[in-house]
């Protein structure tokens, strides 16, 4: 058994105090090496957690002498002469990252991801671990662990210890529900939050039930919904075995329309990361390698399928009507139409650089994104199959079949499972779809389009209101009062002669001041754009080019002619009267 402390003597510092402390055989003839990981599942970038230690020291834990301990590299240590001894290694750990990914301390909570803070023994990592919490008198644990004494829990290895962040405070909410004839619960910490239990409780139910009917069966034996309900606007998760943390706020908004529904979707998400990634693994990733990149071509599956039915199985749960899931859908659109990546890198590519800068906007026009691709090229195969087999079959099959050979067995799945398993579902060869789709930069209009047509809907597209953006393909935003350029349609006419960050002031001699598009709507084919460019003035000729329009916007919607047949087909895919 591995023991680990954590303690804190003053919260507004922030720091934790870490004690880890374990028994070496008297056999052992190499030295103790401690790591400490560099990244958490579920992120798949280096977020180098050694940032966040301070003074590391190690000490026979019946003696208390100190033992030799040696830095070996960013995240890594070495103890001489741990033979035969009860070791214990002390450290500070500064907790000060409020988001779904991170660590917490003040003197209202602890919150925790041991993934962050924790070191593990080399070759070790399967033993049984106690996590051992001083906390202040009154206050309560929520944790997908198991509490087995005052303040004490317990995890089967370091990988379910790392895998269960907990938030520890007198004032956590509580809710309980049961799905499947398994409990599910629902925390909420914050001390603004008002949730609305009843209404929760209902919806949380609908889409948990939802999901156990997809897949038959459940990973685990329960579930905790750990939430960060913040005074501040914010929006994060993060998926586990057992549990998920999400970040939201402002806390007083929480039941209105707006954040409520953002509540759902990212709920719904993450539970279904139990199956899709936490269960069903890629073997790139069996087991997880906390030292270094953890490459894997498939999270166009584990993020951009889980994007597709976290929003979809809340229709199809009557948990959000069809019209609400179309808005979440048109966001989707948006922000994939809106990324001109699209034309230069593959989802299955994209998926391998998450690594790189997947996780930050990175340079113009560079990457796709696998969560926004991801879930259009899901919805594209859920309603081909839906197509070709009469609803009989559908995506869900696929997601089952991949529960069943690689959830149950912890056998973890590569591209060719993936590939072979949806053209065994489908019937048929899909090389279409894979050569031009996911690893392809094909556009997804046409055949999106067509599967649409299937349930009774199509892909609308809408002209851009704005002159800068439609006429001339570039955008800008106000800062304090100076309007910059933001994005640029690649060759457009703004392409041949504006540059991102350069700073609008004038055009045909009339200073911009909140009227940039009046400005450019006046009808004249020629405008003279003055502009500073790393501070210097330039006037520059935009010239707009008859016939093409820049940036439409592209939104699903229930077509007018729709036959008798599409209806009951859109009944049978989205579970709701057309």
């Amino acid at each position: 058994m591995i023991h680990y402390y954590v303690s804190f003597a003053n919260p507004l510092t922030f720091y934790l105090q870490v004690q880890l402390q374990l028994a070496v055989s008297a056999e052992a003839t190499e030295p103790l090496e401690l790591q400490l990981p560099a990244w958490r599942p579920g992120r798949y970038e280096l977020q180098n957690f050694g940032q966040k230690i301070q003074r590391v020291e190690a000490f026979d834990a019946h003696s208390d002498q100190p033992l030799a301990l040696q830095k070996l590299t960013k995240d890594r240590w070495q103890i001489e002469g741990a033979a035969g001894r009860t070791v214990r290694v002390q450290y500070n750990f500064y907790a000060h990252q409020m988001d779904a990914g991170g660590s917490w301390l003040d003197e209202t909570q602890l919150y925790l991801n041991g993934i962050q803070c924790f070191m593990y023994a080399e070759g070790r990592r399967s033993e049984p671990c106690q996590l051992h919490l001083a906390l202040p008198e009154g206050w309560q644990i929520a944790c997908g662990m198991k509490e087995v004494g005052r303040h004490v829990l317990a995890a089967d290895s370091f990988d379910q210890l790392v895998d269960s962040p907990l938030i520890a405070s007198p004032t956590l909410q509580h809710a309980e529900y049961e799905a499947g004839g398994l409990p599910f619960h629902v925390w909420v910490q914050g001390s603004a939050a008002r949730p609305n239990w009843p209404v929760i409780v209902r919806d949380f139910k609908a889409f948990s039930e939802e999901q156990l009917r997809l897949f038959g069966g459940f990973p685990a034996q329960d579930y905790h919904f750990l939430n960060q309900i913040l005074p501040y606007k914010h929006y994060h998760g993060v998926e586990h075995l057992n549990s998920t943390v999400v970040t939201l706020g402002p806390a007083e908004l929480l039941m209105t329309e707006g954040l409520y529904k953002e509540f759902l979707g990212v709920s719904c998400h993450e539970l279904f990361h139990v199956w899709n990634i936490k269960a069903i693994r890629p073997a790139e990733m069996q087991p997880y390698d906390y030292t270094r990149e953890n490459y894997f071509r498939t999270c166009f599956v584990a993020e951009g399928i889980t994007t597709y039915y976290g929003e979809y199985l809340l229709a199809r749960a009557n948990v959000r009507t069809a019209d609400q899931y179309f808005d979440e859908l048109n966001t989707v659109l948006r922000k994939h139409y809106d990324d001109h990546g699209r034309y230069n890198l593959s989802v299955a590519d994209a998926s391998m650089d998450l690594w790189l800068d997947g996780y930050k906007p990175g340079v113009p026009d560079r990457k796709v994104s696998v969560y926004h691709k991801g879930a259009l090229v899901a919805l594209l195969l859920d309603l081909h199959i839906r197509q070709l087999h009469s609803h009989q079959r559908s995506l869900d099959d696929v997601m089952r079949r991949l529960w069943q050979e690689f959830g149950q067995t912890g056998i973890g799945y590569t591209e060719d499972d993936y590939r072979r398993i949806v053209e065994e579902v489908a019937g048929e060869d899909m090389s279409w779809y894979f050569e031009q789709h996911i690893y392809g930069t094909a556009e997804l209009e046409l055949p999106l389009d067509a599967a649409l047509h299937s349930v009774g809907c199509a892909l609308m597209i809408q002209a851009s209101g704005s002159a800068s953006e439609g006429l001339f393909g570039f955008r800008t935003v106000v800062k304090n009062e100076r309007t910059e350029v933001t994005d640029i349609y690649p060759d457009s006419p703004a392409a041949r002669c504006l540059t991102v960050d350069d700073q609008v002031v004038a055009v045909n001699g009339r200073r911009v001041d909140m009227n940039l598009q009046n400005l450019l709507s006046t009808g004249q084919p020629v405008y003279d754009i003055s502009v500073f460019r790393q501070d210097r003035l330039l006037t520059v000729t935009l010239q707009a080019e008859p016939g093409r329009r820049f940036w439409s916007r592209i939104t699903v919607d229930k077509r007018p002619d729709a036959t008798p047949a599409e209806q009951a087909s859109f009944r049978q895919w989205l579970n709701q009267a057309f």
